[in-house]
């Protein structure tokens, strides 16, 4: 497949992850300009590489550094790690698809698709993880577990105590969770904050 139309075809994938599934669903526009530049700075790499007879495993040797070196300079969610991967690998089979052709098109697409799917607001959307601060020192984990699905109104698959502060009375905790089915959803997305906003 012709150099030209791998560019094109990674130019199309990276603006359907970074505009169509990334910022419309957590409108962080710093991430977008990181994941555009990461990934057609990785392109022009390993397109260039690409002529070389180590090409591969330069490119692959670059995955890797640039990895490590964003990776430690900030920290990411989750979300936003696959979302960087998935941008780096756009890159990368953009930059040495030329010499697989079709099977590179192929894996563009299935990157992106699996985005789609394993991003979706509504997959697994009742389970959710966050630090909760509470109010009272609560040694026993039975105990706080038992106050954790009082407060959430749900059912609690994890409570990892970050800190329990007895002199304040405070315990800070990360924790697991699954909405139950009664309680009610608030789904993310900048309609849902603006609505609360505007109550």
């Amino acid at each position: 497949m012709p150099q030209p139309l791998m560019l094109a075809t990674d130019l199309v994938a990276i603006s359907l992850l970074a505009f169509g599934l990334y910022f419309p669903r957590h409108r962080r526009r710093d991430l977008v300009v990181a994941f555009l530049g990461v990934n057609v700075g990785v392109l022009a790499v390993a397109g260039a590489l690409a002529t070389t007879t180590v090409g591969a495993g330069l490119g692959l040797g670059l995955f890797g550094v640039l990895s490590i070196i964003r990776l430690r300079s900030t920290e990411l969610d989750q979300r936003e790690v696959a979302y960087y991967f998935a941008s780096l690998a756009l890159g990368l089979l953009g930059g040495l698809g030329a010499s697989i052709g079709g099977l590179a098109v192929v894996l563009m697409g299935l990157v992106v698709l699996v985005m789609l799917v394993g991003d979706h607001p509504r997959l697994l959307a009742r389970y959710r993880h966050g630090v909760v601060v509470l109010d009272a020192a609560v040694p026993d984990e039975l105990a706080l577990v038992a106050r954790l699905e009082q407060l959430l109104a749900a059912r609690v698959h994890g409570a990892n105590v970050q800190r329990l502060d007895l002199v304040n009375d405070t315990t800070t905790v990360e924790v697991r969770y699954e909405v139950l089915p009664g309680a009610t959803v608030s789904r993310p997305g900048v309609r849902g904050v603006l609505a609360e906003v505007a109550r």
